[in-house]
This record gives C-alpha cells, structure tokens and sequence, in this order.
C-alpha cells in the first residue's frame, strides 16, 4: 500500500474531524501553541454547528463516520486515561458498536461462500440480524433437526462485506500518523504511538477471523466451567469459518439495561461481585481474559447466572506477568507499598536509575486515599489516571501487552458499578489474588519453578559450544579490523560479558554439583 493512499485517507480522515470540531476542539485552544491555535481557527472554518458540548463525543461522531476501523481506534483510545483527559474519554463511552444492519441477502451470500453450499442446507431456517456491530453483525437461526424440522437455535456471526480490505488501507494511515507523531511530537514518544498502533492492528486482525473468535469461545468456555453461575456459548466447529461463525444460542437480558438483574429475579450486588471475579480469576489464575466486558457483551440469563458473548477481543498474560501483577494488587491489599514497588522494579516497569523507596512512597500516596473505600467514593478510572501520572513522573514507558488489561479493568468495574455502587472493588479482589498468590507460592509451584530453570539451563549448557564459536569469530572480526566499537560500547559490552561469564560459570557449577548428587545417588544405592 502506497504512502501517498495513506496520506490521502489521513488528510480525509483530518477533514472530517475538522467537521466535527473534534480535530483541534475549541475547548482547548487556550493550551495550544500560538502555530497550533491559527490551525484550530483555520479548522474551525469548516466545522458543522454541533450541539455536543463534548469534545470527546464529537470526536466520537467523527469516528463512526469513518467508519470501523475509526471506530475501533476510538474504543482503544477511550482505555488511554494517561492520553485523554477524563471529559474527553468519557464522550468516547458512546462508542459501543451499535451499527446499521447489513441486509440479509448478504448474509445469506456470505454463507454460501463460505461453506460451498446454500444457506437453507447449513441451517434449518434464518432470520433477520438481532444485532449489529461495526466489524461483524448477529443472526438468530436454527439448525437442521431430525426428520427435517427445526433443532436447536444458534446465533450466527459473519463479517460485514468488504471490512477486511477497508481494514487493511486504514491501518496503513494509522502507522504513518504514528510515524509523523513520533517525529514531530517528541513528547509522544513515551506513549509509544507506533507500538499503540500494532497492538490495534494485531487486535483487528484476530477480530476479523471468526475462526479464531471460535477458538477463544471454546477457551473461555472451559474457564467457565470453574465458575458457578457463568457460562459462555460454545461454537458449533463444522458452521465455523473465516467468515462465519456459529454457537449455541444461550437467552438472557443484556446488562445495558438496567433493570436486567431484577426482571430474572436475580441479585445485582451478587452479580456485580461475579463480573469482577470473573475478569480477575480469567487474568490471573489462567491467563487469559475477555477484552471488552462492556455491558452489551455481558447477559444475565433467566436462572441469574452471567453470560459473556463476542470474543473478538482477548486478552493474554505471560507467567511472569500475571505472578508481577498479582503481587503489586496483593502489596496495595496489604497497604504494603515496599511489594509492590519490588514487583514493578523486578518486573522492569520502572527504570533501574529511580529509587525505589521513592517509588514505593509514590504508590503509598495513590494507594492510602482509596483504601476500604467503595465503587462509588473512589472509581477504577480514577486509580488508573493517578497511576499513569506516576508512570510520567518516573519516566516508565507503557506496556503494550497491559493496555487490553487496564481497558477491561476499567470496563469490568464500570458494569459492577452500575450494578452495586456500593461494591468495594478491594474486598472482591482480594480473595482471587491471595488464591492465586498461595497457587504460585507454594511447594508444588516451587518445585516447577525448579524444573523451569533447569530446563533452562539444560538449555544453556547445550547452546554453550555454539556461543563460545560466535564469540570468538566475532573477536577474529574484531582483530582484523571488520568491527569497530567506540569507548562507550566497548565499556557496556565488557560489562555485559562479564555477568554472562558468571552466569555461565554458576550454572556450570550447578550442573556439575547436579552430577555428583546423582552419582553419589547411585553409588550408595
């Protein structure tokens, strides 16, 4: 895709956002440089009258406009309170893919296409879309039952016609605007633009093959079964394709509406308390959770229990992640600040040249103001703002890997809250983390962590003759002139040989006391 494409759909995408007075919104021209204001007021010539006093929904106008991908980038977007100003992020709440409805006959033509045969011999009957979203929409239909009725009701996904290939061009402009950022936003740069972009694009990506949503629907539907009073829909794999998705049809009352609890006879507080265990455990215990609990994507069927749908958008956590993460929730628990401090310097969050008492006394003044407090004195959204401002102050660069992770912290607690704005985040927590932290602590969890590292070094010791033959090419190389290295990274590099002589020299070492124990085993058995 060409430079001079992408630049035009920018330039496009800039025009229509000057429309909406969300490009350089009048309310914060007080806050711009004196070359940025003439531009605002130049952009302003254009700009529709706009009867939304946010900024943040004007630019969220914009962005439904636009189109999907926009649309997805503005939902992303609303996740970044270290970016957005709290106004503005909540304008882009609006941003809930409610989309106009594909007509049927498309649907019915990307069935056929998908599986080589019509649609009435995949399903027993198909009705009209009962929702629609701007990737993808839904179906309810029936498959084929004995003797050629109706059997059991499913619900069918497929992909909007063309969105792939409008996906593709769009993400090519958003890495170009990142690009420009980078160089001309110097300030931008901690964001981490480009890095903000390709976890958008990876998202988009596994969002728009339904295989791969049905893979994660099959996931989370053995976490469910660890749960009482959660379930998920399973796929139906043989009417599960790129393009197309099938799962069992499972009844119940969105929580978008208020009163969804109540019509089932359900208890809201209970249910409040579920949907923030649920996100919690998923993350913790199992590494993966559900991306995008907002509460058109969560139900509550007729006998009370929670229901997740729409997997488009996962989340996953490494070992060592999960264990870091647990410790810094379990060390504001504990109003112990030292820990989790420890967890954010072992885990490399905070640059090595901080203090890190410093550190810990910065937590202690986020952590002390909110603790034992409820949903409703102190919200989520508002501990993650403070915490990003620490992020700014001790110059720690954003975790791409964590953005789907704080969005969803901020979307599981704002359905809990709506639920129960008495519910004390802090208190449902934490018996999820210390079970997970007694899991990870204890002796059987120890025992893999041994196993672990001698794999690990099982591993080194096997790549050792192989490293020692670079190394001494690369000195050959050097000898003869082919390399050449400055004072200040010949300093780094005889810095770094030496940790890794003593690293190679301890596990030498390990592995030869290893041999002796199990010769002495032998011997004296």
């Amino acid at each position: 895709m060409s430079t001079f494409g992408a630049a035009m759909r920018l330039l496009r995408a800039g025009f229509v956002m000057a429309r909406h007075d969300a490009l350089l919104p009048r309310e914060y021209h007080a806050l711009l440089p004196v070359w940025a204001r003439a531009a605002a007021r130049l952009s302003r010539v254009v700009a529709k009258p706009e009867r939304a006093a946010n900024p943040g929904e004007r630019f969220a106008r914009a962005l439904e406009q636009l189109g999907p991908t926009y649309v997805k980038l503005g939902q992303f977007l609303s996740t970044r309170a270290d970016i957005l100003e709290p106004r503005f992020a909540a304008g882009l709440a609006r941003l809930k893919d409610n989309a106009p409805r594909f007509p049927r006959a498309e649907a019915l033509t990307a069935i056929e296409a998908e599986f080589g045969r019509p649609a009435d011999d995949v399903y027993a009957s198909f009705g009209e879309a009962v929702a629609a979203a701007s990737v993808a929409q839904v179906h309810r239909a029936a498959l084929p039952g004995p003797e050629g009725g109706e059997g059991a009701a499913v619900a069918v996904k497929i992909l909007r016609p063309g969105v792939e290939a409008r996906m593709a061009r769009d993400v090519e402009s958003f890495r170009l605007a990142a690009r420009l950022l980078e160089r001309f936003a110097p300030a931008a740069r901690r964001m981490e633009p480009r890095a903000f972009v390709e976890t958008l694009a990876r998202s988009l990506a596994l969002e728009i093959d339904l295989r791969l949503e049905a893979a994660a629907a099959s996931e989370m539907a053995e976490i469910a079964a660890c749960f009482e009073g959660f379930r998920v829909p399973m796929p139906d794999w043989p009417r599960c394709g790129r393009r197309v998705m099938t799962t069992t049809w499972i009844e119940g009352a969105p929580l978008s509406n208020p009163g969804a609890a109540v019509s089932v006879g359900a208890d809201p507080k209970a249910l409040a308390a579920k949907v923030m265990e649920v996100f919690l455990s998923s993350a913790l215990e199992h590494g993966v959770f559900h991306a995008d609990m907002h509460e058109g994507n969560l139900f509550v069927a007729p006998d009370g229990a929670l229901v997740l749908v729409d997997f488009g958008i996962m989340g996953r956590l490494g070992a060592a992640e999960r264990r870091y993460l647990a410790d810094i929730i379990y060390g504001f628990l504990e109003r112990d600040y030292e820990r989790a401090a420890a967890a954010h310097f072992e885990a490399g969050y905070v640059p090595g040249d901080f203090a890190r008492a410093e550190f810990a006394a910065a937590l202690r003044a986020v952590g002390e103001p909110i603790f034992g407090k409820t949903a409703r004195e102190v919200p989520m959204s508002r501990v993650l703002l403070q915490l990003f401002e620490i992020t700014e102050l001790f110059n720690m660069r954003l975790r791409p890997e964590l953005i789907l992770l704080q969005k969803t912290m901020v979307q599981a607690e704002g359905v809990a809250r709506t639920l129960d704005p008495e519910l004390d985040i802090w208190a449902v927590s934490r018996p999820v983390v210390e079970r997970f932290l007694r899991s990870e602590l204890g002796a059987e969890a120890a025992l893999e962590d041994a196993a672990h590292d001698l794999r690990r070094l099982r591993a080194a010791a096997r790549n050792l003759p192989r490293t020692m033959e670079d190394v001494s090419a690369m000195a050959a190389a050097w000898r003869n002139g082919a390399i050449a290295l400055d004072p200040a990274t010949m300093d780094a590099l005889s810095r770094r040989i030496g940790r890794s002589r003593r690293g190679t020299t301890l596990a030498l070492w390990v592995m030869a006391l290893a041999a002796l124990a199990v010769s002495l085993t032998v011997w004296l058995g």
